[in-house]
């Protein structure tokens, strides 16, 4: 049997649904010095994080930074080598994961082929001792969630991957865990049910309060759904702050080449202020006079201006071009533009820079 549509259905009205009915405030996380050796390396050096309650925090970075370690020692599925976790305010640092109430979703599915949707959905009820009866009611209720009430009886391989995803998350959520922890669970879907799932696992979050944690190296997918995002790099935190702060106002040059795209071009620092190609641009933070690099925004680059330059590329996005330049200093520069504004390889443009604060690291 072939797989349906992965469009999600509208969510129940929260009188029809116990697990909204019952939803709660969330609860408090908290990491305190964490520290992770695995023997000699270390891969966290001291994670201080304060999640509130009911808050979708996304642990942002490049493979190896320390994000997916940082959640297992939240599950338990870790040992912390130093420091502390706390759930509501509890220290669970020795606590088992079965005693943690969490829910977990992790990039593989695995859901059990032999069993059912709902069976599947209704496994961790079943495992603390709830009956038959009340744990189907309440798959139910959670697969009505997510959109799959209606495949309740159908067995994983009749299903597509987004809805094998959704069921896991079902499974997840039936439990009404106190946090939930996503572990890239979207990273083996295609583009499409990527971002559909995405925003379907951001809305179902806002209705149930639920403290989420997730996990990702794609920064379309936390900017889209975090209230806030920590992005870590060498199993440090950083920066952490709103998906805005982060891409507006990066505080160091790491997080302004991770989150969003930038053109690292040659600057000159005096008192605050850089000279990129030059315009002058006021420095974000205290930075020390001398040459630098600033990281320049696509969206800050215009057409017209004082610098001359040669068309390298163009490239249409739907809504908007995208098009890189050469100075004729060597500098490339990425800007944006309107699709009616074509331009084509090598062609002689002119541009300027707005005058918005920049990141600047010291150069060489």
């Amino acid at each position: 049997m072939t797989a349906i549509d992965d469009a999600p259905r509208g969510l129940p009205r929260t009188a029809d649904n116990a697990l909204l009915a019952e939803a709660g405030t969330g609860t408090r996380v908290e990491f305190r010095g964490v520290v992770k050796d695995y023997g000699p390396t270390r891969v966290l050096h001291g994670i201080d994080l304060d999640i509130r309650p009911g808050e979708f925090v996304s642990l942002l970075g490049p493979s190896g930074c320390g994000k997916t370690t940082a959640l297992r020692v939240l599950a338990g599925l870790e040992q912390a080598s130093g420091g502390s976790v706390l759930l509501g305010g509890q220290d669970v640092s020795g606590v088992p994961t079965n005693r943690r109430d969490i829910g977990m979703v992790f990039q593989a599915y695995s859901l059990f082929p032999h069993l059912r949707v709902v069976d599947n959905a209704a496994f961790g009820l079943r495992r603390r001792g709830v009956g038959r009866t009340a744990a189907t009611r309440r798959a139910g209720d959670a697969l009505d969630l997510v959109g799959l009430g209606h495949l309740a009886d159908r067995f994983p391989h009749q299903l597509s991957g987004g809805q094998q995803q959704r069921v896991a998350l079902a499974r997840a959520l039936v439990t009404e865990p106190r946090v939930l922890l996503l572990d890239e669970p979207l990273s083996a879907l295609d583009a499409k049910v990527r971002v559909q799932l995405r925003d379907e696992i951001r809305r179902i979050q806002l209705r149930l309060g639920t403290t989420t944690v997730f996990v990702t190296h794609d920064q379309e997918e936390a900017l889209a759904v975090s209230d806030r995002i920590a992005v870590m790099n060498a199993g440090r935190i950083e920066q952490i702050g709103t998906p805005e702060d982060l891409y507006l106002r990066p505080e160091t040059p790491g997080v302004a080449a991770f989150v969003g795209l930038s053109s690292v071009v040659p600057a000159t620092v005096s008192g605050g202020i850089a000279s990129v190609l030059g315009a002058t641009v006021p420095v974000v933070g205290e930075v020390a006079d001398g040459e630098a690099e600033a990281f320049i925004r696509p969206e800050n680059v215009r057409l017209g201006g004082p610098i001359a330059a040669v068309v390298q590329e163009s490239t249409f996005l739907g809504s908007m071009r995208r098009t890189l330049v050469r100075t004729e200093q060597g500098a490339q520069l990425w800007l944006q533009h309107p699709v009616a504004e074509r331009l084509g390889f090598d062609e002689r443009v002119t541009v300027g820079i707005a005058p918005v604060p920049v990141v600047v690291r010291p150069r060489g």
